[in-house]
C-alpha cells in the first residue's frame, strides 16, 4: 500500500530535503571533491576556479599546515617540511621507507613504533595525518560551495590497495571529521563516470594511470549489474616515476655529480614535472634548473628521447594489461571499449601504447583527472539517499588471495583474488594433537601455496577448545570481506560455540612491489609450489604418524607385541623419520606404507583389546544397548 504525505491545514508538504554528500579523488599528485548539484556531477573549484588541489602539505612551527598550491610553491624552498605525494607512503611500514629513502627528501622519526613519522620543524608526522589535512582542506571547500555540513563521503583508493592502505584512508578520514560511506576502488568510479552502466552491454577496460599508483580493470555490464571481473596494476608505477626518468637525464645530462641535497632534489623533480607536462602538447621544451652555486642549467628534452626514457614504465602497464586479460579469460578482441583515467595518461606516448595494445581509440572525453572525482559524487548521491530509485549495482572483487596456515607451512585460500565483494567464505578445520585446546591462527595473503612465500596480515588464538582426540574437533574459519575491501576472520568450535575473531587492521611493511610480485611469483614457481606442497603434506602425514604410533606404543607395546614385533616396528619407524628429513615424496609414501603395514597387527589387538575392556563385565542386555 502506498503511503501519502498529510500536513496540517493551511500548510504545504514539505519537499524531500537534499541531503549533501561528495565523492572524494585522494590522489597522489593532486585531489579532487565533486558533488552532484541539479542533477549534474562536477568537481567544486576553489575561491580561485582552480578546481584541483596539489597533495602537497607544509608544516611550519607554531603555524597551521598549509595545504594545496600554496605549499607546493614552498616545496623546493622548504622540501624537509613540505610532504608530497604522501599516497605513495599510506600504510606502508618502516622497512618500506627504507627502501624508499633515495627518492624521499624526508628525515623520518627513529621510534618503535610500526607506523613511520616524517620530522618536521613543527613535529612528526604519519602519512595518515598527513593525508588527513587534505582532506579536511577538501572537506571546507565543499561544505562552504555547497552551504552546509557533508552527510557522507565517497573517497576513491587504488584498486591494488591492500588492506593497510584501504584503513589507512579510512583512518584519515575520521581525523579529518568526514563520514565515509564507502572506498570505492578508482577504475570503478571512472567507469561510473564515463556512463559505462548505461551503455551496450559488454566488457570494458579502465586504464587509471595516476601520479604514484597503476590499476587496470576489467569490468563488465550485463543485464544492469556491474561487476568487475579482474583487475590488475602496480602500486607504485605513475606521473612521478616519469618525473624521476627526466630528473636522472638531467643529472647524466648536466654532469652533476652530487644530488644528496634536498633542496636541489626537489628542484630537480619539479622542472621534470613541468617538462612532461609540456611535451604533451610540444615535440620539445627547454629544461631549466638551478643545480647549485647559482649555476642555472638549460637543456632541450625532445618528446622522442622522453619516450625512451619511460619506455620500460610502459610496457609495465601493458604486462599488468595482459595479465588482468587473462584472468577474465579474454582476449583484447572482446573488449568493448578503453577508458583512460589519471593525469599521466596525458602522456602520447601512454595513449599510443593503449591504442596499439588494444586496437582501438581510447575514451578521453571527460578530463583524466576528474573522472574519477565525479565518478565518486555519482555513488556518493546514491548511497545517501538521494536517488532511492538508482538501480546501479557495483560488484568490486579483491586483488589478493585470503588464505590461513596449515600444518607445514602451507596455505590453504579461503577466498581467491578476484572474488566479488563484499564476500563471506568459511571453511572448516581440526586438531592436531590429542587434548589439544588452543589453535593459532594465521591470515595470510598471497597467491603461493607456501606461507613463507605469502604475506602475513595478522594472527589470533582460539582458546576454550574442548579437550578431544586429535581429528575430532571442527573449527569453523571465516573471512569475511566488506564492500570497502577491509577483512575481518572468526574462527568458532563448532560444537560448543566457543569463537574468537580478528578485525584486520592495517599491516604496515607491504614493500613497493609485494602484490605484482605475488602475482608474478605464482605464475612461475607454480610447478615448484605443487611440489613443495606436496613434499610438505607427506612430511605432516609422516610426523602425525610417528606421534600417534609412538603414543601407542608407550601403552600398549610391551603387553601386546613380541620382542622381534616391536623391533619390526621400530625398524619401520626409523625409515620413515629418516624419508620424512629428504626431499623425495615418493619415499616417504613408501616408508609410511611400509609403517602402516608392520604395525597393522599391533592396530588390531589394540583395537580388540580396547573392544574386551569396554565389555568387561557388562550383561548381554547391557551391551545391547550399547
Amino acid at each position: 500500500m502506498a503511503l501519502l504525505q498529510l500536513s496540517e491545514p493551511g500548510q504545504t508538504p514539505m519537499p524531500h530535503q537534499r541531503r549533501l554528500a561528495a565523492g572524494i579523488d585522494l590522489g597522489t599528485t593532486n585531489s579532487l571533491i565533486a558533488a552532484v548539484r541539479n542533477g549534474i556531477a562536477e568537481t567544486l573549484p576553489d575561491e580561485s576556479g582552480r578546481h584541483l588541489l596539489p597533495s602537497v602539505v607544509q608544516y611550519r612551527g607554531g603555524h597551521s599546515p598549509i595545504v594545496g598550491y600554496s605549499a607546493k610553491e614552498r616545496s623546493a624552498r622548504d622540501p624537509a617540511n613540505t610532504i608530497v605525494s604522501v599516497k605513495r607512503l599510506m600504510g606502508r611500514g618502516v622497512n618500506d621507507i627504507v627502501k624508499l629513502a633515495n627518492q624521499l627528501p624526508y628525515q623520518f622519526q627513529d621510534s618503535e613504533s610500526p607506523v613511520p613519522r616524517i620530522v618536521t620543524e613543527a613535529g612528526a608526522y604519519s602519512a595518515i595525518e598527513v593525508s588527513a589535512e587534505i582532506l579536511k582542506a577538501l572537506k571546507a571547500r565543499g561544505e562552504e560551495t555547497l552551504g552546509g555540513s557533508l552527510e557522507g563521503v565517497v573517497i576513491t583508493v587504488p584498486a591494488y590497495f591492500d588492506d593497510g592502505q584501504r584503513q589507512a584512508t579510512k583512518d584519515a578520514a575520521k581525523v579529518a571529521g568526514l563520514n565515509v560511506l564507502r572506498l570505492l576502488n578508482e577504475p570503478t568510479a571512472a567507469a561510473i563516470a564515463f556512463g559505462l552502466d548505461r551503455q551496450a552491454e559488454g566488457n570494458y577496460v579502465v586504464f587509471d594511470l595516476g601520479g604514484g599508483t597503476f590499476d587496470v580493470s576489467v569490468l563488465r555490464l550485463n543485464r544492469g549489474v556491474f561487476e568487475v571481473l579482474a583487475t590488475g596494476g602496480d602500486s607504485s608505477l605513475g606521473g612521478d616515476d616519469m618525473d624521476h626518468a627526466i630528473a636522472d637525464w638531467i643529472i647524466e645530462t648536466s654532469g652533476t655529480k652530487d644530488v644528496s641535497d634536498r633542496t636541489l632534489q626537489r628542484r630537480l623533480l619539479n622542472s621534470a614535472c613541468a617538462a612532461k607536462e609540456s611535451l604533451t602538447d610540444q615535440a620539445t621544451t627547454l629544461v631549466e634548473v638551478e643545480i647549485g652555486s647559482g649555476r642555472i642549467w638549460r637543456e632541450p628534452l625532445t618528446r622522442a628521447v622522453f619516450n625512451e626514457r619511460i619506455e620500460p614504465l610502459v610496457q609495465r602497464t601493458l604486462t599488468a594489461c595482459r595479465r588482468a586479460l587473462r584472468d577474465a579469460s579474454l582476449e583484447t578482441a572482446d573488449v568493448r571499449e578503453v577508458v583512460m583515467v589519471g593525469g599521466a595518461t596525458r602522456v602520447p606516448r601512454i595513449r599510443e601504447a593503449v591504442h596499439d595494445y588494444f586496437g582501438r581509440v581510447p575514451l578521453t572525453d571527460i578530463d583524466p583527472e576528474k573522472v574519477v572525482a565525479i565518478g565518486a559524487a555519482l555513488q556518493a548521491d546514491i548511497l545517501i539517499g538521494n536517488k532511492p530509485d538508482s538501480d546501479m549495482l557495483l560488484l568490486d572483487v579483491i586483488p589478493l588471495s585470503l588464505g590461513v596456515e596449515t600444518m607445514g607451512g602451507l596455505v590453504e585460500q579461503i577466498i581467491p583474488r578476484n572474488t566479488t565483494i563484499p564476500v563471506a567464505r568459511a571453511q572448516e578445520f581440526t586438531t592436531y594433537k590429542d587434548g589439544q585446546t588452543a589453535m593459532s591462527i594465521h591470515v595470510v595473503q598471497g597467491e603461493r601455496d607456501l606461507v613463507s612465500a605469502s604475506r602475513s596480515l595478522a594472527r589470533f588464538e582460539l582458546r576454550g577448545i574442548p579437550p578431544m582426540a586429535a581429528g575430532a574437533a571442527r573449527i569453523r574459519i571465516t573471512y569475511q570481506v566488506d564492500a570497502d575491501g577491509l577483512l575481518s576472520v572468526t574462527a568458532m568450535e563448532t560444537k560448543t560455540g566457543t569463537a574468537s575473531s580478528i578485525q584486520v587492521k592495517p599491516s604496515y611493511g607491504l614493500s613497493d612491489v609485494e602484490i605484482e610480485t605475488m602475482l608474478r611469483d605464482s605464475y612461475e614457481h607454480a610447478r615448484d609450489d605443487a611440489g613443495a606442497r606436496a613434499l610438505l603434506e607427506q612430511q605432516v602425514d609422516a610426523d602425525r604418524l610417528v606421534d600417534a604410533l609412538g603414543a601407542a606404543l608407550a601403552e600398549d607395546g610391551a603387553t601386546l607385541l613380541s620382542v622381534s614385533e616391536r623391533a619390526s616396528i621400530d625398524a619401520a619407524l626409523q625409515a620413515l623419520r629418516t624419508a620424512r628429513g629428504g626431499n623425495s615424496v615418493d619415499a616417504i609414501r613408501n616408508a609410511i606404507s611400509e609403517v602402516d603395514r608392520a604395525s597393522a597387527e599391533f592396530a588390531a589387538r589394540r583395537m580388540n583389546a580396547g573392544i574386551k575392556r569396554a565389555l568387561a563385565g557388562k550383561s548381554l542386555s547391557e551391551v545391547k544397548e550399547l
